[in-house]
């Protein structure tokens, strides 16, 4: 399993993620934002939260690996990280999802400690 795939034990929870959009983001020390997107590809999976104000409207693409738990119930998704970790991470860059290799590559090493 690598930071791009969601753990095994939310397969049932991830069968269709793109139910997710609209979904609050929880830290392990409060909500972060909101999902405004998520991957569509198989082999590199992910969400992107809006933060809001909180970080003064930034968006953080969060690796599939780095989700804990889905509350459907709640509409939460719960990721292992903390409110400063989240902010430290690289900036969404909408514009390099294209592919770039590189581009994710620099999210999976700030990502891959946190992940699965």
């Amino acid at each position: 399993m690598t930071v791009w795939t969601y753990r095994t034990t939310l397969q049932s929870d991830v069968a269709d993620p793109s139910r997710f959009t609209g979904y609050d983001v929880e830290a392990t020390d409060g909500s972060i934002g909101k999902i405004d997107e998520l991957s569509k590809e198989t082999s590199r999976q992910y969400v992107v939260v809006d933060t809001g104000f909180w970080i003064f409207g930034k968006k953080r693409l969060i690796p599939a690996g780095v989700v804990q738990r889905v509350d459907q119930d709640a509409k939460k998704v719960y990721v292992g990280m903390t409110k400063d970790q989240i902010k430290q991470a690289p900036d969404y860059d909408e514009a390099m999802t294209s592919h770039d290799d590189a581009y994710y590559d620099k999210y999976a090493s700030y990502y891959t400690p946190y992940g699965s």
